[in-house]
């Protein structure tokens, strides 16, 4: 007995001589008032704009963000379910701004707002964290755009080329075509040695997993991460869904990487911020948004750019999406957007009733950028395509009222005609730049102009084919990326041999 008593004692002693005091600051304030996804605490004194809270409840810990600071309390959005939150309850201030786990584990993964994954593959183990905000690159870090981004289609590369680098929005009233523009993009970038972020604000979840399927089918998820903040999502990871999927991003621009980044869509996330500030009382301005929603978009689009080689030579490449109404161009978010960036590409909604899909109106989109993120033999054909397209525009509007046309004038409508069609391209059908030019370069060299106006989808088609087994000119536009004289009679001589193949043409018209 007198053993075990002796023993307990050494423990005791042992225990007693290794005890080390340690004391833990923490700040740790009392929520004032809750509801509607925001939260007003008190005896917070000392937190930072953007610093994480950590509420307690029965179902677990709920975080949230600081985003008034008032003179007796600061107000808070919670990033979760706040049901069980009450007033009274205890807040800790965490120390830290926001911030998302970021790396290669996240590639090929859907996740949430918080680099949470939320696609059923199991946890992401990465040890980095980056802030959901950070300060764009200054002017001295960057250079100018000057390669391309080829998003496979061809309305787009040719006429509106976007650069790595660019901020180039696209823009269109719903259910016309936008996002199959940015999954088409997407899609594209295989063996482009470019990675893909897919930001999704407030869209549905069944339209997400439609989109992850097709990319998977593809082979995009390979080098694709979705940021997913659905419909059913609180308004609070709307708002910082598009900053994470940046955040994700300057990952990969920090090691020298390319990236593209779509954002689907920033009207959703200018209403999720709106539905924020009306709740934090701050007050509105015009349609309701709060005085700072440009600040809101352009801090976002500016972390986009090209950086020069001293400093990585990674870029990341914005492809924000707005929902327009009716076309209203001139309504406050899109013209907001539209002065940020660096050109836009409008969908219209007639062009894709009659057909032409994708509904690009060449006339009132742009890139800023232009021809400087264009391949020499893309620039070659691709100026003289835009101006056949233009005048085709002028022509047909004149011609439907008068209808005696002089040749000049009919030969000009026929090559618009064709050129329209051969703009016309189904989606997930994203098609090669060699391709591109090779198609291109035949209809503004009157290589079409035979070729029955109904009959220029299935010629594209079959002459993709004939090229790639009977000539090696994609491989050398690819290796070249310019068009010589030689290269232009092999094309030309290539295109005649397999025009006389087809028994759609006559002899006359070959």
């Amino acid at each position: 007995m007198s053993k075990t008593k002796d023993f307990i004692v050494e423990q005791l002693k042992k225990q007693i001589s290794d005890y080390k005091l340690s004391s833990q600051e923490q700040t740790v304030g009392r929520v004032a008032e809750i509801g509607d996804g925001i939260a007003r605490i008190t005896g917070l004194s000392d937190v930072m704009m953007s610093e994480m809270l950590e509420f307690n409840t029965k179902e677990g810990v709920v975080n949230g963000v600081v985003l008034n600071l008032e003179e007796d309390s600061v107000g808070a959005i919670l990033l979760g379910e706040y049901s069980g939150i009450k007033e009274g309850d205890e807040v800790k201030a965490l120390k830290r701004i926001l911030e998302v786990p970021v790396g290669e584990a996240l590639v090929g993964r859907v996740v949430n707002a918080l680099g949470q994954p939320v696609d059923g593959k199991g946890e992401i183990k990465e040890e980095k964290f980056y802030p959901i905000e950070k300060i764009a690159p200054g002017v001295i870090t960057r250079q100018s755009v000057f390669e391309p981004v080829q998003t496979g289609i061809k309305a787009i590369d040719s006429m509106i080329p976007v650069g790595r680098g660019q901020r180039e929005l696209i823009i269109g009233d719903r259910q016309i075509g936008k996002t199959a523009i940015a999954v088409d993009a997407i899609i594209n970038q295989k063996g482009q040695n470019m990675k893909c972020v897919y930001v999704a604000v407030g869209q549905k979840e069944s339209k997400i997993a439609n989109i992850v399927a097709k990319l998977e089918e593809n082979g995009a998820m390979e080098y694709t991460t979705v940021v997913l903040a659905g419909a059913s999502d609180p308004a609070s990871l709307s708002y910082i869904a598009p900053y994470s999927g940046t955040a994700i991003a300057e990952y990969f621009l920090d090691k020298g990487e390319d990236v593209l980044v779509v954002y689907d869509d920033l009207s959703k996330h200018a209403v999720a911020y709106r539905e924020i500030s009306l709740l934090l009382k701050r007050p509105p301005g015009r349609e309701a948004y709060p005085g700072d929603v440009f600040y809101l978009h352009s801090r976002l689009l500016e972390r986009s750019c090209k950086l020069n080689k001293d400093f990585g030579g990674g870029s990341i490449t914005a492809l924000p999406i707005i929902e327009t109404q009716a076309g209203d161009v001139s309504a406050y978010i899109p013209t907001n957007v539209i002065s940020i960036t660096d050109g836009q590409i409008y969908l219209e909604t007639d062009l894709f009733n009659q057909g032409n899909r994708p509904a690009v109106n060449a006339g009132l989109s742009v890139s800023r950028v232009g021809s400087a993120a264009q391949t020499k033999a893309m620039k070659k054909v691709a100026g003289k395509m835009r101006l056949e397209a233009a005048q085709y525009r002028e022509l047909a509007a004149f011609a439907q009222f008068g209808s005696d046309l002089d040749a000049e004038t009919k030969a000009k409508l026929e090559r618009g005609k064709r050129i329209v069609e051969i703009f016309k391209q189904g989606q997930y059908q994203p098609i090669s730049m060699e391709k591109q030019v090779s198609i291109f370069y035949a209809a503004i060299n009157g290589l079409l102009d035979t070729v029955p106006v109904e009959k220029i989808a299935e010629f594209e088609l079959g002459m993709y084919k004939y090229l790639e087994n009977n000539s090696d000119i994609y491989k050398k536009i690819a290796d070249k990326g310019e068009l010589s004289d030689e290269l232009n009679a092999e094309i030309e001589k290539v295109v005649n041999d397999y025009k006389d193949t087809l028994d759609y043409i006559t002899k006359e018209e070959k």
